[in-house]
């Protein structure tokens, strides 16, 4: 059965099993970065009966010097001996008929039913310096449930302060006064009304009383 030794087994072979000689066998395979930390940690390398046999295409083993540092040269400036074996790695699985392992089979998320009634809203977890607004709020839809929105809660009490988005949001009133503060005027959102707030805008939050919303936002794992 062939057999292919990358860096990390010879690494294992030396520091693990304390080896100083491995003798390879007819159709086994060294990578180049093998080789070279073999050399390196003083590991001889046998091959059995001629050391010029038949080897694969892309081995160093048989090659002159020069040879072999053109075989160690990555293919691109930018690639490093562990990008280049990677490479050789799964080139050699590949023919094989090794592959990565097969990843689990995705579950579909299923459907969630929250009741707005129940939900216990939290102080708002981000620092606005206006603490007599007592913001609220809680996430009762999020990634972990396989949604790619997320959606809560929220109320506050009269005030306004500032906010940026890096997202998409949708505002659903369900009770008091939500004014949404833009450049380009303000939008008062009143019970049933819905609010669309682009992502990268700069608000204002405020209400001229009390205010409690549904907010839902995408991407859901926005922070």
């Amino acid at each position: 059965m062939k057999q292919l030794f990358t860096a990390e087994i010879i690494e294992r072979l030396v520091h693990e099993d304390g080896q100083t000689t491995l003798v390879l066998g007819q159709d086994d395979i060294v990578t180049p970065l093998a080789q070279d930390r073999a050399r390196e940690l003083g590991l001889t390398l046998v091959y059995p009966d001629d050391e010029d046999r038949a080897l694969p295409a892309w081995s160093a083993a048989h090659r002159g010097p020069m040879d072999r540092a053109a075989a160690r040269a990555p293919t691109s400036s930018s690639e490093t001996g562990e990008e280049l074996e990677a490479r050789v790695r799964a080139a050699v699985l590949k023919v094989l008929g090794v592959g990565p392992p097969t990843p689990p089979p995705r579950v579909p998320p299923k459907p969630r039913h929250v009741d707005g009634r129940s939900v216990r809203l939290e102080p708002f977890p981000f620092d606005i310096g206006r603490p007599e607004m007592d913001v609220r709020l809680k996430d009762v839809i999020t990634s972990e449930h396989g949604s790619p929105m997320a959606a809560g809660f929220m109320t506050l009490h009269k005030g306004q302060f500032p906010w940026h988005l890096d997202y998409d949001e949708i505002e659903y009133v369900v009770e008091g006064e939500l004014h949404i503060i833009t450049d380009q005027g303000t939008i008062v959102g009143l019970p049933g009304d819905v609010i669309f707030i682009p992502k990268g805008s700069d608000i204002q939050f405020a209400t001229p009383s009390w205010a409690k919303f549904l907010y839902v936002t995408y991407p859901a794992d926005w922070a």
